[in-house]
């Protein structure tokens, strides 16, 4: 079963069991899938539909944005909302793939690294390339930059 599908049957079930808060998060996940078909319609790609990487994107982004809210709720003496955004970011990241471990990201930058033959900064923006090619949803790329540009340093 794809994401998608997966995303469909747990909206469903959702609604059976009237689970409000998870159906409006799965709800919110379907209409940014749909945004994002229409936008590649309209910019004309194809009808074949989102791959399961673009949707792994399109829920990385909508974590991001929700820990973003989170924090300025948070600032703002608002938990109640900060609480909520938090429930929403562990229902969206139960459809991500796992977070690689720390050790995991370093492994997997010194392979790529290798596989590339990078050995200058110049080759940066093609080892982060491939990174998200290979581990898309995986990692925190914000974090994992200075992590390449360390090791492409040394």
């Amino acid at each position: 079963m794809g994401l998608r599908e997966r995303i469909t049957a747990d909206t469903k079930e959702a609604m059976k069991a009237k689970e409000t808060a998870r159906l409006s998060t799965l709800r919110l996940i379907s209409a940014a899938i749909k945004d994002r078909e229409i936008a590649a319609r309209s910019e004309g790609g194809d009808d074949a539909g989102l791959s399961d990487a673009d949707l792994t994107a399109i829920l990385s982004k909508m974590v991001k944005q929700r820990q973003e809210s989170a924090k300025a709720y948070e600032e703002g003496g608002r938990l109640e909302l900060a609480e909520r955004e938090q429930d929403e970011i562990k229902i969206i990241q139960s459809y991500l793939p796992r977070q690689l471990s720390e050790q995991e990201t370093s492994a997997a930058i010194a392979k790529v690294i290798a596989d590339l033959g990078a050995e200058s900064i110049r080759d940066m923006g093609r080892v982060m390339a491939e990174l998200r090619t290979r581990f898309a949803g995986q990692m925190d790329f914000g974090a994992v930059g200075p992590m390449v540009k360390d090791r492409l340093m040394a």
